[in-house]
């Protein structure tokens, strides 16, 4: 029988480290308009740091206000992983801070977002990897278990798979399946390459044609007036 709440799973397949790096450069915001608009983790979760995120999510899940799986899963997560933390949300207690941060980048691991708290901002503002989280406080956490690594979990309101890829930015972050990926990046890459033609004709004679605006008004019976 499975010790539910508290068992840690390894092996999970992981993609192609050349199908992740697709993504690079990839604005977040594009990534999730062809992703139906509602691919992203919630606007609780902000970047610490202006490093971008891109790696295969390591995934933890713990107690609120407790890190003990995070520090095994720390010396289980492979180079290029970045740790994804289902804290619950919770905002009084940090989950890590500087140490764990720079023991992670020493690792290899690609990146942390914590669906909770983190704590020594000024230091983490200067990281070497991308730290996203809900909340900062000094309140340190308790190490008491249990938890679980390496299984689905919610983070920032999506579920996350072990191995999903992860991207992130200014804007956000999101995750993808990789099953999905290669039809997804050549989707992201079409919408890119519009943006640049606009870009280019915007610089070129000042206009931004948008059609659709009007007609969408004249569909809902907008009236004009003088004066």
């Amino acid at each position: 029988m499975e010790n539910i709440g508290c068992r840690i799973r390894l092996g999970y397949p992981r993609p192609k480290d050349s199908l992740v790096r697709v993504f690079q450069g990839m604005p977040v915001a594009n990534i999730d308009d062809c992703m139906g608009r509602m691919a992203a983790m919630d606007q609780g979760l902000w970047p610490m740091n202006r490093h971008p995120l891109l790696g295969t999510a390591f995934t933890i899940r713990v107690p609120q206000g407790d890190n003990l799986m995070v520090h095994k899963g720390m010396d289980l997560a492979q180079p290029g992983d970045v740790l994804v933390i289902d804290a619950g949300g919770c905002c009084n207690r940090a989950i890590l801070g500087e140490l764990m941060v720079r023991y992670c980048q020493c690792r290899g691991i690609q990146g942390i977002v914590v669906d909770g708290a983190v704590r020594d901002r000024d230091a983490l503002e200067q990281a070497g990897i991308p730290v996203y989280c809900r909340a900062v406080t000094p309140n340190g956490p308790y190490k008491n278990g249990p938890g679980e690594i390496g299984l689905p979990i919610a983070c920032g309101g999506i579920v996350v798979e072990p191995g999903d890829i992860l991207v992130g930015d200014g804007d956000g972050v999101l995750a993808i399946h990789p099953w999905e990926a290669e039809g997804l990046a050549q989707r992201v890459q079409a919408v890119m390459a519009q943006e640049r033609a606009i870009l280019a004709q915007m610089d070129r004679d000042g206009t931004y044609p948008r059609p659709w605006v009007d007609e969408k008004l004249q569909a809902l019976g907008c009236q004009y007036r003088q004066g």
